[in-house]
Formats: C-alpha cells, sequence, structure tokens
C-alpha cells in the first residue's frame, strides 16, 4: 500500500500562485509515476499533470500547460504542483494519485493509489 498525503490547498486570488505538496509513504516503490487530478463541484475529475519519478518525463492537460509544473523530490518522496497565474476556473479539490507502472498517464483510472485531497479556492 501507498499512501499519499496533499497539502498547500487555500485561498488565493486570480492571477496569484500555489504549491501543492503530496508526500508518500508506505510501499513507495510502488508509485513510479504520480499525478494530479482535480474535481470542482459538479464535474468529473480530470487530469491535471503527471510525472514519471525515475526519467522526470512529464505530462500535462492543456488547460494548464505553461501555467503549471509539476516536479518531484524522490529523497523525500514528494511531488509538488507549482501553480502559477491561478484563474477562477482552476477552484477544485485536487487529488494526488500513484501508479505502479512508469508512464505518467492521463487516465484516472490507471492510478492505483489516491490521496484525501486538498481545496483550491481561486477568487476573481
Amino acid at each position: 500500500q501507498v499512501q499519499l498525503v496533499e497539502s498547500g490547498g487555500g485561498l488565493v486570488q486570480a492571477g496569484g500562485s500555489l504549491r501543492l505538496s503530496c508526500a508518500a509513504s508506505g510501499r513507495t516503490f510502488s508509485s513510479n509515476a504520480m499525478g494530479w487530478f482535480r474535481q470542482a463541484p459538479g464535474k468529473e475529475r480530470e487530469f491535471v499533470a503527471a510525472i514519471n519519478r525515475s526519467s522526470g518525463g512529464t505530462n500535462y492537460a492543456d488547460p494548464v500547460k505553461g501555467r503549471f509544473t509539476i516536479s518531484r523530490d524522490n529523497a523525500k518522496n514528494t511531488v509538488y504542483l507549482r501553480m502559477n497565474s491561478l484563474k477562477p476556473d482552476d477552484t477544485a479539490v485536487y487529488y494526488c494519485a500513484a501508479r505502479s507502472l512508469s508512464p505518467p498517464v492521463q487516465s484516472a483510472a490507471l492510478y492505483d493509489y489516491w490521496g484525501q485531497g486538498t481545496q483550491v479556492t481561486v477568487s476573481s
């Protein structure tokens, strides 16, 4: 089992920045790729970004390209999501996910472990 704990969410004005963190514990060798997803009220969960923890290869959803950056610190078993130029449409609960296979894919169904989520609210 892999346990994931997110932190760093909060309230920010449009145009501001936040950095989310996701700390993994347990069988961390089963978290070869990690990703961020988000779910806004009344909407389905959607892919945001993912990273291959070994190669550092990344994958981003089109709406966040150029604004969000995913990175990892393998020594700390932690993945980060730096979010710049935030918009009200970015308001959602952000979830961290991990999968045992390496490709940083976009499909939520292919992730094995999930965190509890952290709220991000962007005011206009």
